[in-house]
């Protein structure tokens, strides 16, 4: 009986290895990347479908010939390496395929032993990359040539990856924290927007101001994005930034004009201003010398008095003019806005007493600090309350107020000087800003409020004017807070 079985048994296992042969050839040709098995001589004993599509026939040629077109041996022959230490290995190629093209291509060698156990051939597995190397190279150039800062942060913020744009303006990153890289500080940012995507994995953008490599101040708008792996975790942070130096520059240019613009339109309406002066020094004089003509004491006292006022009208003018038309140099520094309003108020608490007046301050309820130019802005509210105090004088009404308030509304800080004067009529609040103009008479050199729009508007801001004549005004300074300068930034010693 088991003498009888063998025969059937060997044809089982004849069988079972013709099928496995057959299992093995098929997966051979037909498996989906190029296969070419070679010997010692580096000569291709064995290529798959795939080969031939790709390269062409293989068998028998040399396979630095087969996919490169070469006639000598690769520099860092991948097989060559395998055959002396027995190790796999993987690399990236670029080789010529059958038509001529340049094909770039994953290969995995694979070392194979004979018979006696040593490596006889090398099998090489090769995944054809081309496309993915050509959208690589797409991705790359967009990535390098978009025209604007591109960098990718990890969690210790610091900047593994960026694009030429950065490498051009702000110098070498790699490696480098992204606060010492944009701003030549020791410490991260206050409001750093990669540390919140990591912190919350939302997107988050604000405006900062940095240094290029050169030490220039540079404006940049950032938003954040995070980078996730397949379960959701955040490895890194995509920073975009838009620089705005240029728009900044322009920005500034346009308010210097139109500062000069305004000195211009009204150098005119100066001759009647310093008409009015002469005519009070030409008074003064004569009432000085007619004084001392007639031994009259009173009489020389008032003309010398009349003089100086008169003299310091025209100082007062000329100072104001000046600063006006010369503009200054903002020093931007983080201000708590409820201070400034109370330091003004205090300022002017005494005079708006001695003429019944009631100055009001209101500091509001937690107003964020803002980066700031302090004195500026305490000078326009300065300009602003005395004004309304100016207006409140002006009025019948024997019970007016000045209300100096701040506050935050809707991402803006916005100041509010607020009064129950006099009021003006449409066409005297069109005047306001547009020339020297002033309600004060012979008093007043109308200046105050321009160089309160000039400072307004060197902050990105805006002021705006509610009246009605007989009741009153309210002056009104927004400043949209993502538009506020920036203070300098601290410089690494």
């Amino acid at each position: 009986m088991t003498m009888g079985n063998r025969p059937a048994s060997r044809r089982g296992i004849v069988a079972q290895r013709e099928w496995e042969q057959w299992l093995s050839h098929q997966l051979f040709e037909h498996v989906p990347c190029c296969i070419a098995i070679i010997n010692r001589d580096f000569t291709i004993v064995a290529e798959n479908q795939k080969f031939r599509e790709v390269f062409g026939r293989g068998k028998g040629r040399k396979c630095h010939e087969a996919y490169k077109g070469l006639s000598e041996s690769c520099r860092d022959c991948m097989a060559a390496q395998t055959f002396a230490d027995g190790k796999p290995r993987v690399n990236d190629e670029v080789g010529i395929d059958h038509k001529g093209r340049k094909t770039h291509y994953l290969v995995h060698v694979i070392p194979i032993t004979g018979p006696d156990g040593g490596i006889s051939h090398v099998a090489e597995l090769s995944i054809d990359v081309t496309e993915t190397k050509r959208l690589q190279k797409e991705y790359q150039t967009l990535f390098d040539r978009v025209p604007c800062f591109v960098m990718v942060i990890n969690n210790d913020l610091r900047i593994v990856c960026a694009n030429e744009r950065v490498r051009e303006v702000f110098g070498d990153y790699l490696g480098r924290h992204c606060y010492k890289v944009l701003k030549h500080r020791w410490e991260k940012c206050e409001d750093c927007p990669a540390e919140q995507t990591f912190a919350d994995g939302q997107g988050h953008s604000s405006s900062h101001v940095g240094t290029n490599k050169r030490g220039e101040t540079t404006y940049y708008n950032v938003n954040a994005s995070p980078l996730l792996t397949g379960n959701g975790h955040i490895t890194h942070v995509i920073e975009m930034a838009l620089d705005l130096t240029e728009t900044r520059r322009l920005e500034r240019e346009k308010i210097e004009a139109e500062r000069f613009a305004a000195v211009g339109q009204t150098v005119a309406g100066l001759a009647h201003g310093i008409k009015n002066i002469l005519t009070g020094l030409e008074g003064a004089m004569y009432v000085f010398n007619s004084g001392l003509k007639k031994g009259e004491q009173a009489r020389t006292d008032e003309g010398w008095k009349m003089l100086n006022r008169n003299i310091e009208k025209i100082s007062t003018l000329t100072k104001n003019l000046i600063n006006f038309s010369k503009g200054g140099v903002a020093k931007v520094e983080i201000t708590d806005p409820g201070r400034l309003v109370l330091e003004v108020v205090a300022l002017f608490q005494e005079t708006a007493r001695q003429h019944g007046i009631e100055l009001i301050g209101e500091p509001g309820e937690d107003v964020r600090p803002a980066p700031l130019d302090c004195a500026g802005i305490h000078e326009c509210l300065t300009n602003m309350v005395s004004n309304a105090i100016d207006a409140c004088k002006m009025s019948d009404k024997p019970d007016c107020h000045v209300l100096v308030r701040c506050r935050d509304e809707n991402g803006s800080l916005v100041f509010e000087v607020e009064d129950t004067g006099c009021g003006m009529d449409y066409e005297t609040k069109q005047r306001v800003f547009t020339n020297f103009f002033t309600t004060k008479g012979a008093g007043g050199t109308g200046i105050g409020l321009l160089i309160t729009r000039r400072i307004v508007q060197e902050h990105g801001g805006t002021i705006a004017i509610e009246s009605t004549p007989g009741k009153g005004s309210i002056f009104r300074i927004t400043f949209v807070r993502d538009r506020l300068p920036h203070p300098t930034p601290v410089a690494i010693p």
